[in-house]
């Protein structure tokens, strides 16, 4: 199986733990609780120093079992019993398809869908786009890669609801309200 657009990313292998194939995942998903639920996830190999030159092809394993390390969650996958079979592993990514991942709250959205989003004020005109999501625990955090109207410079803007004014998927489109002193 390939990488494909709709699979998200939850973690990434950083290192075995113990000698019975266990490994330290190290989560990109807000809830890591996630992984309790979580039967299938697929694994893709990022060549150290070599982000962009990734193989596509993902190796499926079914999740045995789940515990917590500190910021870490412990994975135990099926028919992966020694510390030698798993080492391979280390770096891997792990994806999941949309329909293993967690159901989202009205209002909640995956990272992947916003990123490329174009970002509007409330006259309708383009700000620049949403590059990448900050999660500070408060709040997340928009980082919007302004036009040259903002001197092609990162924007920060706050997810809360005086700034976010509308997010739209099918249009491609988020619609935000600058608050004094984002942009000075």
């Amino acid at each position: 199986m390939k990488l494909q657009d709709d699979m998200l990313r939850v973690g990434v292998i950083s290192q075995t733990h113990g000698i019975k194939g266990e490994v330290k995942v190290y989560p990109t998903t807000d809830d890591p609780t996630r992984f309790e639920v979580l039967e299938n996830v697929y694994l893709r190999q990022v060549p150290q120093g070599m982000r962009g030159k990734v193989n596509d092809e993902l190796v499926h394993l079914k999740i045995k079992g789940v515990k917590y390390f500190k910021q870490f969650v412990i994975l135990k996958f099926d028919g992966i019993d020694n510390i030698n079979d798993v080492e391979k592993y280390k770096g891997y990514e792990l994806y999941v398809t949309r329909e293993d991942a967690v159901p989202l709250e009205e209002g909640e959205y995956y990272i992947a869908d916003l990123i490329g989003l174009k970002v509007i004020d409330e006259e309708e005109k383009e700000i620049g786009v949403l590059k990448d999501v900050l999660q500070t625990g408060a709040n997340d955090v928009y980082v919007v890669k302004g036009n040259m109207d903002y001197g092609n410079k990162e924007i920060l803007i706050p997810v809360i609801k005086d700034c976010i004014l509308n997010v739209d998927l099918e249009n491609k489109v988020v619609k935000v309200h600058l608050l004094k002193g984002l942009v000075d």
